[in-house]
């Protein structure tokens, strides 16, 4: 009799699980609490795969003989804390995927910066004729293209969420970007917890593979010494320090990796622009030279990257005023990278879901460089216990087309007016998507 899979939540990483399974010669069954959406549906129709949704059943999910888990189902799940206290294996989908390709893996993680890192690593390796797949946070199912292609190298972004459920699987490059608080509500709100779910991504890996890292991150800093990695360690600063694999110098980026042949480029050519965007070109910079990506080739891809939806998006300049749409930063730390990168004065647009934040990590830099806040949100109180007296205007707005308007009747020309939420969308919007994209609509209203 074959093993029975059960697959839980049939987004994404889900559907593509299951037919990975089901083309491995799995008895497979999904189940979802939510509605699936129609596209996934015919795929698992496609593939002749038993499903379910609006409901767990249990008879046919406690009978798994391995469960894979959507990485957005918290382990306090009912069904997840039935499954556990029998002792039912539960994986994700990039596992289950690691097992059925020799390909070379290329993973990304960090609170910030990941998918920006993940799309400028994947476009040098395809535009210098790599055959490579983009999975994970991004892109397809990992499993689904294990299961339907044949790629010798994927870039993945991976979460914390992702990195939870992850035990044999391999990275044979693996890349932190940085550790600030972000998602401590799935992590008992003990910030190590979250930690060590980051670190995840360089288990396994033997002295053949590599870690690249951000040097200068004191959380980064603090945990290594705690673990006896065999890999290459291939750190990145600001300053050139001893040990550093790439850095930067009188305006000029450097990458040295294990040959004595140096990369170096103008940051004036880069095609992203803002400090964080420096770690994030180091970064993928590093991963490519590791992978002997010839240097004209890393130059050229580095300067025609076209950067990424809802990062630091410019949208428009309406009457002088500029707008740019940050709806992926979904943290405080993500809105401080954005702060940061502003060279004008700020009109802001903060608020959503709050997920545990501190806000004094942008406090300066928003009395620095915000006159205005627009809060964005079906419960503002703990922005204006916050910011109150802080900037010399605060509102309120409770949909998008509101938030703009109040936004752009305050801004001068020469402005920036900035949607960098530092919150999930949940309580106005579908998505930090949807939530970009209706910021967006409205701005070309205008």
């Amino acid at each position: 009799m074959s093993k029975r899979i059960v697959v839980l939540g049939a987004g994404e990483s889900g559907a593509g699980a299951a037919v990975l399974a089901k083309v491995k010669g799995f008895d497979v069954f999904v189940s979802d609490m939510s509605s699936i959406k129609d596209v996934y549906k015919q795929q698992l129709d496609e593939y002749e795969i038993e499903w379910e949704e609006g409901v767990h059943t249990a008879s046919k999910i406690l009978n798994a003989d391995e469960v894979i888990k959507s990485p957005g189902i918290p382990s306090t799940a009912p069904m997840i804390q039935a499954l556990e206290a029998q002792g039912t294996p539960i994986i994700s989908e990039i596992e289950l995927a690691g097992r059925y390709t020799d390909a070379r893996m290329i993973c990304i993680t960090g609170s910030n910066g990941k998918t920006t890192t993940t799309l400028l690593t994947y476009h040098i390796l395809k535009r210098a004729g790599l055959n490579v797949g983009l999975a994970g946070n991004v892109g397809k199912s990992l499993a689904l293209q294990v299961a339907t292609e044949q790629y010798d190298y994927y870039v993945i972004e991976l979460s914390s969420f992702q990195l939870d459920n992850m035990y044999q699987f391999k990275a044979d490059i693996a890349v932190l970007l940085n550790i600030t608080p972000d998602h401590l509500d799935r992590y008992g709100y003990e910030m190590q917890n979250y930690v060590d779910a980051k670190f995840r991504i360089t288990q396994n890996q033997t002295e053949n593979d590599a870690f690249i890292f951000w040097n200068d991150d004191p959380i980064i800093g603090r945990e290594l010494g705690k673990y006896a990695l065999k890999s290459r360690l291939y750190p990145f600063s600001e300053e050139k320090e001893p040990g550093v694999k790439a850095y930067t110098e009188d305006e000029h980026l450097y990458i040295e990796t294990d040959d004595s042949d140096i990369f170096d480029m103008a940051e004036s050519e880069l095609a992203l622009s803002g400090r964080h965007n420096l770690y994030n070109s180091m970064a993928a910079g590093i991963s490519a030279r590791i992978l002997e990506i010839r240097k004209e080739e890393l130059r050229a891809a580095l300067s025609d990257f076209t950067g990424v939806e809802h990062r630091l998006e410019k949208v428009a300049s309406v009457r002088g005023v500029e707008f740019v749409n940050d709806s992926k930063a979904t943290n405080v730390n993500s809105c401080w990278y954005a702060m940061e990168s502003m060279t004008t004065p700020v009109v802001l647009i903060l608020g959503g879901k709050d997920k545990g934040n501190d806000y004094t990590e942008i406090e300066q830099l928003v009395k620095d460089k915000a006159h205005a806040i627009v809060c964005l949100g079906v419960d503002n109180t703990k922005l204006h216990a916050f910011f109150d007296g802080k900037v010399p205007y605060i509102c309120d707005a409770l949909s998008m087309q509101e938030a703009v308007e109040k936004a752009f009747a305050v801004a001068q020309p020469g402005d920036t007016v900035l949607l960098s939420p530092c919150c999930a969308s949940f309580d106005l919007f579908k998505s930090y998507e949807d939530r970009g994209r209706q910021f967006k609509d409205c701005v070309r209203k205008l």
